[in-house]
């Protein structure tokens, strides 16, 4: 990925690497989330893991970087005897897109208002003419 902004711009981009740029997410995280909005159902760890030959472990890890961005969703499923396990799914699309462009509003605030303190910074001091007597 380009370290610059001018360099980013100048990428051609695609929407999936709009999970690395806002979330700083990695290629196994892309992997599970396309492996979750493919699968018809819910998966678990496991399925996420085999769906994306990893390990269980690994898996987790990625699935808990997606949750933690929002990208998807937890729901726990209770066995009639007792004890439960949980099943992940993506988050609705339209969810991820307000998130991401919230997002985006206060980043863009954010330079705005750094580069109105560069420019107040750097600005060339005003230099008054001498009054005429």
């Amino acid at each position: 990925m380009p370290d610059s902004m001018a360099e980013q711009l100048q990428q051609d981009m695609e929407c999936e690497g709009l999970l690395e740029c806002f979330h700083g997410l990695k290629q196994l995280d892309k992997d599970c989330f396309h492996a979750l909005v493919e699968a018809t159902e819910p998966l678990t760890i496991d399925e996420i893991g085999q769906a994306v030959n990893r390990e269980r472990s690994t898996a987790y890890r990625a699935v808990q970087r997606l949750l933690q961005a929002g990208f998807i969703q937890k729901e726990q499923v209770n066995y009639e005897q007792g004890g439960y396990y949980h099943v992940y799914s993506p988050t609705d699309p339209t969810k991820i897109t307000q998130d991401m462009q919230r997002m985006l509003n206060d980043w863009y605030a954010k330079m705005g208002q750094l580069i109105q303190e560069f420019e107040n910074k750097y600005e060339e001091p005003q230099t008054t003419a001498p009054a005429e007597s």
